[in-house]
């Protein structure tokens, strides 16, 4: 059948009178689109009297097929010619004018239908931009357009400028669409105006600077005046705010003349003059907050002002404490009662004034203390207004202002709840003592004020649902920041736990019910047990009513607030509710289609009972193990509660014979889920044996041990080592003829794998060690086949020095073979020697490990043969030989060392490995033998540094550092009096000695560093480039490893960081490269360590940081050309949606831009490799968690940017991978 006559069949039945036939044609010819977009656009002529059918149906008398007719355009738009994107634009845009007001409402939504299918990124919609705008453009400057008519106009532009901004920017429209708008902000009709007011906010950004500047001036500051009417002040207000929302940049500059008159116009007598200047307040505070600061004081004194007006209310909130103290509580529902007003919209000015307040709360951490004195009291006594919108937002607003400190109030202090304490001091009987004045220490001051404001709301007959979530919501986040704080409201936190638990959860209200418990259970966890025990009657059965509930969240959540309880109240002797509770877990447990989530909570509840209530459960038969361990499950959940219970609990051998025989299977199944938490029970499980270790468990573990011994999955292989050790020290008889015989064959060649290292290698050493203290005489067989097998590897696979590690924690365990292992070793050394490179290499990595423990005075020949090495032609050799006589010099530090220091000094050719030797003995030695050889050491070292290559100066700087750390006193002075050296070399290695005493942990130093280290730091500013890198590494390390030092001074440091980050474009240089040129950026390393830094800082020193200048460098890196920097920025924006969700979230539309230009990815080329193409897929992925983590911040329709690239993301291959990270976000 041929496309056309298809086309003509649709056209036949649009025409037909049946109206079914009309829908159904146009239903077939969507599919018809879809399937085959060239049914349509093969033949011109059949396009166009397709289109005109279309267009035909939009005027249909049936509202069914109008709307058919509509979607269908939405289809169509995307495929036709643009010949015929005109015809359908101008159609409907007639239809539009109509007098006919159906006609005119159904073109209208064709219309918007229509701009809102066209793909952005297409060649239609710089068509459909320049056809429509225009006409558009034109019916808002025609009087005679009706008001209906310029609301869906002012829609449809509100669209092509939201989706298209720089196809509408582009165009040049005459006149000005912003000019077209003026006028209508003085229109009869509201909803026009307010419309208007949105839509030029849009198009502002894209005006011209001398339309903005016209509309700041002569349009938006001289509307502010007092002589201007009411009605066009109020319109001026609401457009101030929609500004600050779309282009903040934009009125910043009018800034300092408009918020007075905002503020002015807030005080006034008019409710909606007082509603439009709090909202344009509180998006200035957000969108605005370096040029709102200093109106900030005011604008949060308008919020505590007008967060109280209710001037048809008679009742008086300010004697808040005289009402809660009041015998006679009156309800405040019965007060509520006695006041209604439908027209009283008071509320909408208290609702705008928490907002206000919100915002302020949000955005600005630095003023946590004063928002509690001034705001938070307030906040508290409306904590009973009468209309449940505001009181939930008002709830809201002191849940924000509790996160927050929580976030940025600091360390959280060991006080005492119940005397809080407000002011700096306090008196006592034995005089004055200090209270530091804190977020921490206000809020708890205010909390008994706030529990009971709060609470009398709670019990308040009739509250709705929603509110008593709202209510259990900030106490639980209150719990959370400030744990152990509701003492003394225990009987009415209880009381009305269980009302809420006593009615039965719906699907409206389970979350409730959800939110009630979990509040009880962290109440459980953070107070003593004391306060609650004579509460728990009445609470109990509730919860374990919940237990039963069949709804999975409600059930789970029980489970985990019967856990708390028992942690709380440990030991606890056998009641009846923990019969109730361990009954219902086993029946959990049995039942087989019970959620996974209470399963997983029932079974943390028995390991609780096992452990807080042991005599509750001993004597049960054990049927909690049989539920529990029943075969076919899952085996994560059992083999935590096995590792807990082995751990904490007091069981028999019979319990961890069968335990262990349980998780002897796991680790018999395929795959490698839960395995790695098997392993760890089976230690446990093995050292908790009351009469020893059975002896036939070792021969009937360590075959299957033996599995798990190659390096195919390393953390495995680590656990299997362990596992091995502890069978060797606690059963050495059984486990040692066994490992001989089965396994050591293959652990051997281990030793040498470069997959080996960290926990792996220790877990080796381990092993060896424990083998040689099990059988004396295996000593001298381990060290040869640790060789053998190093020989038989392939030599660039094999890592000697794992092996002399290994051979080395041989030899300390068993000391009577050192002699003749050195003898041994030496053999490969001594002149004459036919050894190979790998034998000698191993000869000296073994005798540096010995001599380490070992004084090698009487080998005093294998030390000068070691020294002579350091000219070998071989690089290895020499390394090996620098580690030889480094580690030796350990074992006898006054005879060893003056050698070393002599070829330092006088052999320029030795001198770098001579400072890799001392590298070891600074590092390796102990601090008392390092204080008896500092000053030897200090002076070769800083000369060294001075005119030596970068390789030379930082091992150089690395001992200085570490030696400084043995006398600080002494030594700090010395680098502080080289810090304005004239040779940047010398500065380099003074910072990078600094950088190193960072590193160190240890405080004993701090309050001699603390005084000199902006004087340390101020290299950031140096003229060298190294030595700025090194400066700012050596900030993230103390931003890392001692915060407390710096963070007094990051107001001084910030700036300058800041100003690392920045590129240098003189720094940039381009390189030839053969027929290319290629780009170096010399300033990128510096770039680079100040956004690490950064990265550092928002960890260390969050509450010290200007989150609005850190955001601004944040933003700026996503648009760097290192991709390295990218994943920086990615990163700390993963973070801040996290710790400034409220600031973040203005600010998401700014940053979108490059987070698509990242997703996009690079160009492919004929000049691209796979490794490009992995790089570019690592940033992509980076960039896509980073924005799953924002889309949970985002507020709907307040970032039409990021939503538009949320979409399409959703819509990419990127889409599984997505909704996977937002899940985790």
């Amino acid at each position: 059948m041929s496309k056309i006559y298809i086309m003509n069949g649709l056209m036949e039945k649009m025409t037909s009178p049946d109206q079914d036939f009309r829908y159904m044609a146009l239903n077939d010819l969507m599919s018809q689109v879809k399937s085959d977009p060239t049914s349509l656009t093969g033949d011109e002529n059949v396009e166009r009297k397709v289109l005109q059918h279309v267009l035909q149906l939009v005027q249909d008398k049936i509202s069914e097929v109008k709307n058919q007719a509509v979607k269908c355009l939405g289809q169509l738009i995307k495929i036709i010619r643009e010949a015929q994107i005109n015809f359908v634009v101008d159609s409907l845009i007639d239809f539009s004018g109509s007098q006919e007001e159906e006609l005119r409402d159904i073109a209208s939504l064709a219309l918007k239908t229509v701009t809102s299918e066209i793909p952005q990124d297409s060649a239609l919609a710089v068509t459909a931009c320049a056809r429509l705008a225009p006409k558009l453009l034109a019916q808002l400057r025609a009087p005679s357009t009706p008001p209906e008519t310029l609301l869906e106009t002012l829609s449809i532009l509100s669209i092509l400028i939201s989706r298209f901004p720089t196809h509408m920017a582009s165009m040049n429209l005459q006149p000005p669409p912003v000019q077209v708008m003026i006028p209508l902000l003085e229109h009869g009709r509201p909803a026009v105006r307010k419309k208007a007011i949105v839509t030029l906010a849009q198009f502002l950004p894209s005006s011209s600077p001398e339309v903005a500047n016209h509309l700041l001036r002569n349009v938006i500051v001289s509307s502010l005046d007092a002589a201007t009417p009411a009605a066009m002040q109020r319109t001026t207000i609401q457009l101030l705010g929609a500004i600050a929302r779309f282009s903040p940049q934009i009125i910043s500059s009018v800034l300092g003349e408009v918020v007075p008159c905002i503020l002015k116009a807030a005080s006034q007598d008019d409710d909606e003059q007082k509603e439009s200047s709090l909202q344009a307040l509180e998006t200035l505070v957000l969108r605005c907050p370096s040029e709102i600061t200093p109106f900030l004081n005011q604008t949060i004194s308008i919020g505590v002002t007008l967060i109280k007006y209710d001037p048809n209310y008679a009742g008086d909130d300010d004697d808040e404490d005289a009402d809660m103290d009041n015998g006679d509580d009156e309800d405040d529902a019965e007060l509520d009662d006695e006041y209604s007003d439908d027209e009283d919209t008071s509320y909408k000015i208290r609702r705008s004034a928490t907002k206000l307040l919100s915002s302020v709360i949000g955005t600005r951490p630095e003023l946590l203390i004063a928002l509690y004195k001034s705001v938070s009291p307030v906040l508290i006594s409306r904590f009973n207004d009468r209309e449940e919108s505001v009181k939930l937002e008002i709830w809201g607003t002191y849940s924000v202002l509790v996160t927050q400190t929580g976030v940025y109030g600091g360390q959280l202090k060991d006080l005492d709840a119940s005397s809080p304490t407000v002011g700096k001091r306090k008196r006592e009987e034995e005089g004055e003592m200090d209270i530091e004045e804190s977020p921490y220490t206000l809020l708890r001051a205010q909390v008994p004020s706030l529990s009971k404001r709060l609470l009398k709301q709670l019990q308040a007959p009739k509250t709705s649902p929603a509110t008593l979530q709202a209510g259990f919501g900030l106490l639980l986040t209150l719990l959370t920041v400030l744990p152990g704080c509701l003492s003394s409201q225990v009987v009415s936190l209880v009381t009305t736990t269980k009302t809420v638990l006593s009615q039965p959860p719906t699907t409206g209200t389970s979350a409730l019910h959800v939110t009630a418990i979990s509040f009880i259970a962290l109440f459980f966890a953070t107070h003593p047990s004391s306060t609650f025990t004579a509460s728990l009657p009445l609470i109990i059965p509730s919860i374990i009513a919940s237990m039963r509930e069949r709804h999975p969240r409600v059930a789970a959540e029980a489970f985990r607030a019967f856990s708390a309880l028992l942690t709380s109240l440990k030991p606890v002797k056998p009641v009846d509710w923990t019969d109730s509770i361990y009954a219902e877990a086993v029946h959990r447990l049995k039942t087989n289609d019970t959620d996974s989530e209470v399963r997983e909570c029932a079974s943390e509840l028995i390991a609780d009972l096992w452990v807080s209530a042991p005599e509750a459960v001993r004597h049960k038969g054990g049927q909690e193990w049989q539920a529990l361990l029943k075969s076919g499950g899952r085996t994560e959940g059992p083999v935590k509660v096995i590792q807990r219970v082995s751990l904490e609990a007091d069981v028999d051998d019979l319990w961890v014979n069968g335990c262990i025989e349980w998780v002897s299977n796991v680790l018999k199944k395929r795959g490698r889920a839960g395995k790695l938490d098997a392993f760890v029970t089976l230690n446990s499980l093995i050292g908790k044996y009351k009469s020893g270790i059975p002896t036939d468990l070792a021969p009937h573990l360590i075959p299957q041990l033996g599995l798990y011994l190659t390096t195919t999955d390393i953390a495995l292989l680590s656990q299997s080592l362990i596992t091995l050790t502890i069978l060797l020290q606690c059963s050495p008889a059984s486990s040692f003829p066994e490992i001989e015989r089965s396994v050591l064959k293959d652990i051997y060649p281990l030793a040498h794998s470069p997959l080996v290292s960290g926990a792996s290698l220790d877990a080796l050493l381990g092993f060896f060690g424990a083998l040689v203290e099990a059988d004396v005489q295996i000593a001298s067989h381990v060290v040869p086949g640790l060789v053998t097998s190093l020989k038989k590897a392939n030599a660039g696979e094999a890592v000697p020095a794992n092996v002399a590690k290994v051979v080395s924690r041989v030899v300390r365990s068993q000391m009577s073979v050192a002699a003749g292992m050195i003898a041994e070793f030496s053999k490969s050394l001594k002149a004459g020697s036919k050894a190979q490179e790998a034998q000698i290499l191993l000869s000296l990595l073994v005798l540096g490990e010995l001599g380490r423990f070992i004084d090698m005075t009487l080998q005093h020949d294998v030390f000068n043969i070691s020294i002579s090495m350091l000219a070998s032609d071989s690089e290895n050799v020499r390394t090996a030989a620098a580690f030889a006589v480094g580690n030796m010099t350990i074992g006898n530090i006054h005879h060893f060392l003056p050698p070393v220091i002599n070829l330092v000094q006088t052999n320029n050719e030795k001198q770098l490995l001579a400072l890799h030797a001392l590298k070891e003995v600074v590092s390796n030695c102990s601090v008392a033998q390092l204080e008896n050889v500092a000053d030897a050491l200090w002076v070769p070292l800083f000369k060294n540094s001075e005119n030596s290559d970068e390789a030379t100066r930082n091992v150089a700087a690395a001992c200085l550092g570490k030696l400084t750390t043995t006398n600080p006193s002494k030594y700090l002075p010395q680098l502080q009096a080289r810090l304005r050296d004239p040779s940047p070399s010398v500065r380099a290695t003074v910072v990078s000695a600094i950088r190193y005493t960072f590193a160190d942990t240890a405080r004993s130093y701090d309050e001699l560093l603390a005084p000199l280290i902006t004087e340390f730091l101020s290299l950031i500013l140096d003229e060298d480039l190294n030595v700025r890198r090194l400066s700012l590494s050596a900030l993230n390390a103390a931003a890392r490893n001692k915060p407390h030092l710096i963070r007094e001074h990051l107001g001084a440091i910030l700036p300058h960081l800041y100003e690392q980050t920045v590129v240098n474009t003189a720094l940039i240089r381009m390189v030839q490269m053969g027929p290319w040129q290629h780009k170096v950026d010399d300033g990128l390393e510096v770039r680079k360590t100040a956004y690490e830094t950064m990265y550092t800082l928002l960890d260390t020193c969050l509450n010290k940081l200007d989150l609005h200048a850190f955001f601004a460098r944040v933003s700026a890196g996503l648009a760097d050309e290192s991709d390295e920097i990218k994943v920086l920025c990615h990163m700390m924006l993963f973070r801040l949606s996290q710790v400034a969700p409220t600031t973040l979230a203005q600010r998401l539309d700014e940053i979108t831009p490059e987070l698509e230009k990242t997703m996009q990815g690079a160009a492919v080329t004929k000049d691209t490799v796979k490794q490009d193409l992995e790089r570019t897929a690592e940033l992509q992925r980076s960039a896509l968690r980073a924005i799953a983590a924002l889309s949970k911040i985002n507020n709907p329709g307040f970032a039409p940017k990021f939503e538009a690239c949320v979409e399409n993301i959703r819509k990419s291959p990127w889409a599984t991978e997505f909704g996977e990270l937002a899940i985790k976000a």
